[in-house]
């Protein structure tokens, strides 16, 4: 237990560059706050030991936001970025050294019987706002992207993005688990797609218009929408598009 409490202390300085001493950790980090006092709940639950358990979640719940069922099982070195936001299910699982922003639900679907919440692998990265629901399984190294809902198995050292989550393989790959700017964007590639399908057409459109009469001038006309509209297209797929009221 002792080198457990040792580790969610020092994981706080290795995720978190803004942590400058013990103190301030201790004092001002409701992430650890609340993996502190649920470890002593689910201690006590563990120990069959009715009410006390709830009510310690209920009171780590009203000073931190953060909402974990004594029931659920955390591994050494779990870390709760900010956290404002976060439920953990009853038969939730997260493995070790797994970091979690806000916002993150690991919840049910249901009122099924036994265990109804995720199981979270080791060095798991899920990002703020992220839903994981159901009895499923997240792989070691799995990476959820901010704002994702994920609701069916996801295999080890693989990427998911997305409502509902897509998964983007990623083997082999060493990421920083906290590099957020190298999620895919699984939306863009798949219009890039398109569009690449869509030049193919016009190209065999613009052969069979060679043979016709086509006054220039409308010609001209058409041409200036496209490029007019391919940078448009451009801007979305690189994320740089901006409001035409702006």
């Amino acid at each position: 237990m002792l080198k457990t409490l040792k580790t969610d202390f020092q994981i706080t300085f290795d995720r978190d560059p803004a942590a400058r001493n013990w103190l301030e950790v201790i004092v001002c980090y409701p992430g650890l706050q609340a993996i502190l006092l649920h470890r002593f709940a689910h201690w006590l639950f563990v120990l069959g030991l009715p009410f006390i358990p709830r009510l310690i979640s209920h009171f780590s719940r009203f000073l931190t936001g953060i909402e974990i069922h004594p029931g659920a099982v955390l591994g050494q070195g779990v870390f709760i970025d900010h956290g404002m936001g976060i439920v953990i299910g009853e038969t939730a699982i997260v493995g070790d050294f797994s970091l979690i922003y806000q916002g993150v639900t690991l919840g049910g679907t249901g009122k099924e019987i036994g265990k109804r919440h995720p199981t979270v692998g080791e060095n798991v990265v899920i990002g703020a706002g992220a839903k994981v629901l159901g009895n499923i399984l997240l792989g070691n190294n799995v990476r959820v992207g901010a704002g994702s809902v994920v609701l069916r198995d996801v295999p080890s050292n693989c990427t998911i993005v997305g409502v509902p989550g897509r998964i983007v393989y990623r083997e082999g790959a060493k990421v920083d688990p906290l590099d957020h700017a190298r999620l895919p964007d699984s939306e863009a590639q798949a219009i890039r797609y398109l569009m690449d399908r869509i030049e193919s057409l016009e190209q065999e459109v613009r052969q069979l218009r060679q043979s016709s009469t086509l006054d220039s001038r409308t010609r001209d006309q058409a041409s200036d929408c496209c490029h007019l509209k391919d940078k448009v297209i451009e801007q979305f797929l690189d994320g740089t598009s901006v409001p035409e009221n702006v």
